[in-house]
């Protein structure tokens, strides 16, 4: 088991103790009911092209993916936002082996739905080396089919916790992107994907840099 599966594996364990019984069922249920709707199968797929995007930055910059693409190939990590526990994992992690993803020619970007405040905040939190983007209203992750709607029912277990998707996105549609990672090449060619509906499971830097 690699280090960040150890880590999510402990996480699950504090959460999961501290967590009453029905906000623990209704999260499970969450999950259960997006993995009915064919995100992993109906997403862009490897060998496809994905649209060019121009996206701020914490810094309130446009980040272009031609820009990227010049120096080489693009990884991009999306996440479901600074309060998820399991994408602040996924994130140090990457951070962790910035340097490994660097020597493969790799600019890593990682993009979520939540206003350029917030990320700022969790990129200085984890010490993050790379650009952190906002996609608002999720219309680029709509374009690669990895966008989901958060049910009504956990909506309010989010709310109890302290979630405001409102005050982090900055709309009232409640979206958001399933974690994915994508590596892409110099044509814009998607050539390494991982995605799972389950946001417990995040993506195996190893087994990514095995197969790039």
């Amino acid at each position: 088991m690699n280090r960040l599966a150890t880590q999510i594996e402990q996480l699950n364990k504090e959460l999961f103790s501290q967590l009453p019984k029905a906000m623990a069922e209704a999260f499970e249920q969450s999950i259960e009911e997006v993995k009915t709707k064919g995100i992993e199968e109906n997403s862009i797929q490897i060998g496809e092209q994905i649209p060019a995007f121009s996206l701020p930055n914490i810094f309130g910059q446009q980040i272009s993916s031609d820009e990227i693409l010049k120096n080489g190939k693009m990884m991009i990590a999306f996440y479901r936002g600074s309060w998820c526990p399991y994408c602040n994992l996924e994130l140090k992690y990457l951070q962790d082996n910035l340097s490994r993803l660097r020597n493969k020619n790799i600019t890593l970007v990682a993009v979520s739905p939540e206003g350029p405040e917030y990320s700022s905040m969790m990129a200085e939190k984890n010490n993050l080396e790379f650009e952190v983007l906002t996609d608002a209203d999720n219309g680029f992750a709509q374009k690669l089919g990895i966008v989901f709607q958060l049910q009504d029912f956990v909506l309010l277990h989010y709310q109890n916790l302290g979630i405001d998707l409102l005050k982090f996105n900055k709309n009232t549609e409640n979206t958001l992107p399933v974690p994915a990672v994508f590596v892409i090449d110099e044509n814009r060619k998607v050539r390494y994907k991982f995605l799972d509906v389950n946001y417990m499971n995040q993506v195996d830097v190893e087994d990514l840099i095995q197969a790039l």
